[in-house]
């Protein structure tokens, strides 16, 4: 190698750094969407209920939200390459964990693993590739081809995850991030370069640990209302211990010198609400896949890979419309489109509730585009108002702290609206089993609902038990999704009441 190049200006180092965090993003990504489709597989296997089955994916999204407003002060104290690249080792261990789990707890806390690395991994790549390419033109390519690699991912995972599971058994979808891990770091040991900034470095560590007690103490106390019952000793004293860990984390972060959560930001309308609607965004579009795999495979009848097939659209929807951003905002404000994105969710959301274990699933994909499309315009919309709601200064405390929002939407989510889903679920298959005159028809129902096993309604034929099961699933279904619409079109409306300073915000590279 020439003397004079250094793994800052070597093409062939820039071009390893670019692959691993390609690669490092893709698995990060992927892991968000290839475990959904396995869920039902998951719940036979490990003989588990739909409160495991929501722990799977919130432990994840708990420790990714929870320790990502850290993953930035880390990477600046330590070195960012080290963090990242620490991330990703970190990341294959925790999928090797989950990929030799016979039991639930080995498989969360697999999965929480992989929830720590990737509060590392995800943030860091953007960081990664700032400062690799620190010419405006090229960074816009790198980031653009980082945009669509990681929406490549979300396509391929349903698929994948599908395609595995059917044939390669569950495991699969965590032990194919072995191989992929290990040659991201790989690549990332050769081609990054590292870089620190410990004067910036903004650690909390009593603020972190506060944030994932409250959010912890907030998921367990909503799942075991699921489980138990809203007036149960489990759920009370959950969501009591959440209340007072969310009050001592806000009181350590007003008096804290350096903030986990930057608390002054919230005193500007516009953040305020458009971190809200991140929220959101989480909690409906985000969550939504948990609950259509769950009604794809449990309700409709179809196999992980037909399923699989049968989530694209969305997917799909939301590369092609995110890839045209950039134009559209050009032709509409930022405002506008990001007013739409919300209102096309909740309207989605909301249209979904008339299905039903007969529906046409031409009629099922048209709502997975419109979803899809919203989340579209919603992401890039969302990000870009945010970063011109606040100094340039603060941008990256900003960014940091609505992406860890929209993650503790998805989290919260699954938790309150799987709760719901399974209350409502109950309820009505309880009714029906009462007025087919079983004895202990609550007892039988919640069976029933919670581990998706007709053994509970053995009493009846099997095409009867089967027909008032998927009509108890579906009604917990449809609870599910008005309650997320609703909370789309909620968010539509408060950004249409808090318009940004002068008609258009600026769409930022």
């Amino acid at each position: 190698m020439d003397p004079l190049s250094t793994p800052a200006t070597d093409p062939r180092r820039r071009l390893a750094l670019v692959a691993a965090v390609y690669l490092g993003s893709f698995i990060a990504t992927l892991d968000v969407s290839i475990v959904n489709v396995a869920l039902p597989t998951l719940q036979r296997a490990l003989a588990t209920d739909l409160a495991g089955l929501q722990w799977v994916i919130d432990i994840y999204a708990l420790c990714l939200s929870a320790f990502m407003l850290s993953a930035g002060p880390l990477g600046d104290r330590f070195g960012r390459k080290r963090a990242w690249l620490a991330g990703v080792g970190v990341f294959t261990l925790g999928s090797a964990l989950c990929a030799l789990a016979g039991s639930l707890p080995m498989l969360l806390a697999g999965r929480a693993v992989q929830g720590v690395a990737g509060a590392l991994m995800i943030p860091g790549a953007l960081s990664l590739l700032a400062h690799a390419f620190p010419e405006p033109a090229a960074r816009a390519r790198v980031i653009g081809g980082w945009s669509s690699f990681t929406a490549l991912s979300l396509i391929l995972g349903p698929l994948l995850g599908g395609l595995l599971v059917d044939h390669a058994g569950w495991q699969s979808i965590f032990l194919i991030n072995l191989p992929i891990g290990l040659l991201t770091v790989g690549l990332g040991l050769w081609g990054i370069r590292e870089s620190a900034h410990p004067e910036h470095a903004a650690l909390d560590p009593v603020g972190q640990v506060l944030s994932v007690l409250w959010l912890g103490a907030l998921t367990y106390g909503l799942i075991a209302a699921g489980e138990h019952g809203w007036g149960s000793a489990q759920a009370t004293t959950a969501l009591l211990a959440a209340v007072v860990g969310l009050a001592l984390f806000l009181g350590v972060e007003a008096r804290v010198e350096r903030q986990l959560l930057p608390l002054a930001l919230f005193r500007d309308a516009r953040f305020a609400v458009t971190s809200l609607a991140s929220f959101v965004l989480g909690f409906s579009s985000y969550a939504s896949l948990f609950f259509f795999s769950l009604f794809l495979q449990q309700v409709q009848g179809w196999s992980p890979s037909e399923t699989g097939w049968r989530l694209v659209p969305q997917f799909v929807a939301t590369g092609i419309v995110a890839s045209q951003f950039g134009r559209l905002a050009r032709r509409y404000d930022v405002h506008t489109l990001m007013v739409a994105g919300y209102a096309l969710i909740g309207g989605a959301m909301l249209l979904l509730t008339l299905f039903s274990a007969d529906s046409p699933y031409l009629l099922l994909a048209l709502l997975f585009v419109v979803l899809g499309a919203g989340s579209g315009l919603a992401v890039p919309a969302t990000s870009t108002a945010v970063m011109a709601s606040v100094p340039a200064q603060r941008s990256g405390m900003a960014s940091a702290t609505t992406n860890a929002l929209r993650q503790a939407g998805m989290l919260i989510g699954i938790a309150l609206l799987g709760t719901l889903m399974s209350t409502r679920a109950t309820l009505r298959l309880a009714d029906a089993l009462a007025q087919a005159g079983l004895p202990d028809a609550r007892q039988a129902a919640v069976a029933a609902v919670s581990r998706h096993e007709l053994g509970a309604l053995a009493s009846l034929d099997a095409a009867t038990a089967h027909r008032l099961l998927a009509d108890a699933l579906t009604g917990g279904f449809q609870a599910a999704m008005a309650c997320a619409g609703l909370a789309g079109l909620l968010a539509a409306g408060l950004l249409l009441r808090v318009r940004p300073r002068g008609a258009v915000l600026p769409v930022r590279a």
